[in-house]
C-alpha cells in the first residue's frame, strides 16, 4: 500500500512517538510506513484486508497527554475502507480474535483536521481488539 502524506509531518509524528516509546520503556514495532505497533494478542480467525467489515471494540487517548478521545461502550462494525489510514495498515498486522495497540502518526490519523477533542496533528494512540472479520 502506498500513502499519500506530508513528509515534514511525518518526521515530526514519527520522532514524537518514537520519544514517547522510549520514555513509556515500549517495545513496538516500526512499519515501514512510520505506524507503531504493539500485537498484545495475534489472534487465530481471518486476517482482515481493506475489504472486509471488522467488529472491534476500541479506546483512543491523545499520545501528548494521555487523553482519552475516543471509547466503544459495545462492539461496533465498520467497513476498514472506510476508516482512517492508520487503522487500514495496523488491523491486518492481527487475526480475528486479537488485540493490538497502534501508535498512529496525525497524518494517517485526522492530519490538520481539528475535530471536538482530537487538535490538528494529533498523535493517536489505538487499543483495539478484533472481534469479528466479515
Amino acid at each position: 500500500m502506498e500513502f499519500n502524506v506530508d513528509p515534514t509531518q511525518l518526521a515530526k509524528d514519527i520522532d514524537a512517538i518514537d520519544a514517547y516509546l522510549a520514555d513509556s520503556s515500549i517495545t513496538a514495532v516500526k512499519d515501514p510506513t512510520g505506524l507503531r505497533y504493539v500485537v498484545n494478542q495475534k489472534g487465530t480467525g481471518i486476517e482482515p484486508t481493506i475489504c472486509n467489515v471488522v467488529t472491534v471494540d476500541y479506546k483512543a487517548i491523545l499520545l501528548k497527554n494521555g487523553k482519552l478521545v475516543d471509547e466503544s461502550t459495545n462492539p461496533v462494525s465498520f467497513n476498514l475502507a472506510g476508516l482512517i489510514t492508520g487503522w487500514q495498515i495496523g488491523l491486518p498486522k492481527i487475526k480475528t480474535g486479537g488485540a493490538i495497540t497502534l501508535y498512529i502518526p496525525s497524518v494517517y490519523a485526522y492530519g490538520d483536521s481539528n475535530l471536538p477533542g482530537i487538535p490538528q496533528n494529533s498523535n493517536l494512540i489505538f487499543t483495539i481488539n478484533l472481534l469479528i472479520t466479515n
